[in-house]
């Protein structure tokens, strides 16, 4: 039996309140691949904070940290984490059960603490899986036109066409999670990269043990298992690895770049 879906709006916002604070989860559209969560608590003059303001505490959470908290919600962990670094402010996002019951689920984002009962989390648990529903079928497809183009090495008489690749969607940059690297660091890491990857074939590398902490687009925060804290380009890694903080996961990265930032 095929199972038709009918999408009948394209954003979502649902509101939990409760004595003291409250926090909003907010779609603005199914093709971006995030939401947000807003956060507002009461002040010592009984009103409430506004986000119009410049109050309150709004961040921006990824389809991958929704999928995170989702596994929370449907009872697969216990517990989720993790840090989102913006400018100057590190803010620390915790979803997790009061005990083995499962009756009551805490929300802390930063200063920000909330408890959902029975009926809240059921709501939040639907909306969300709803959402990630959503976001995977419209966020993550290719969109644009298929042009057929002749092969510039036949004749027109016997030409084959080949399908344009369509554009891809516009890739919106998340936040950071965890310490940004300083700039000046990462140009010259890339910088020798190029100077030691000039003969790829006499590359030397080395298997290592270590966890994410955080990425960028071009390179890793890994902390080795010496505790060692170092940015690894990802042009020097030769390994696949699990994006997620805190997993020992094994690494083969270029010697010079161990070396160089005294890992070995």
């Amino acid at each position: 039996m095929i199972k038709k879906v009918i999408n009948m709006t394209d954003k979502h916002s649902r509101s939990f309140f409760g004595q003291s604070t409250g926090i909003t989860v907010k779609s603005s559209s199914k093709s971006d691949p995030f939401i947000f969560f807003t956060c507002i608590q009461k002040k010592k003059d009984g009103s409430w904070e506004k986000p119009s303001r410049g109050e309150g505490k709004t961040i921006k959470c990824s389809l991958d940290e929704m999928v995170m908290i989702l596994r929370v919600l449907e009872g697969k962990d216990d517990k989720w984490s993790g840090y989102h670094s913006y400018k100057d402010n590190n803010t620390q996002i915790q979803f997790n059960w009061e005990d083995a019951k499962r009756m009551k689920l805490y929300i802390n984002i930063g200063k920000y603490r909330k408890m959902l009962g029975i009926a809240e989390i059921e709501v939040f648990r639907r909306l969300l899986n709803h959402m990630v529903d959503e976001k995977i079928e419209f966020a993550t497809g290719q969109t644009g036109p298929i042009i057929n183009k002749p092969r510039n090495n036949f004749s027109k008489s016997n030409q084959k066409s080949e399908t344009k690749k369509p554009k891809p969607e516009l890739i919106i940059k998340e936040e950071i999670i965890g310490p940004q690297p300083k700039k000046e660091d990462i140009q010259d890491l890339f910088k020798e990269n190029v100077i030691n990857n000039a003969d790829s074939s006499n590359k030397e590398t080395r298997k290592i043990r270590g966890s994410i902490k955080a990425e960028t687009e071009k390179a890793l925060l890994i902390v080795f298992t010496s505790g060692k804290e170092v940015w690894i380009p990802k042009t020097t890694m030769h390994s696949r690895y699990i994006i997620e903080q805190n997993i020992e996961q094994t690494f083969i990265i270029d010697d010079w770049v161990l070396e160089k930032n005294m890992v070995l």
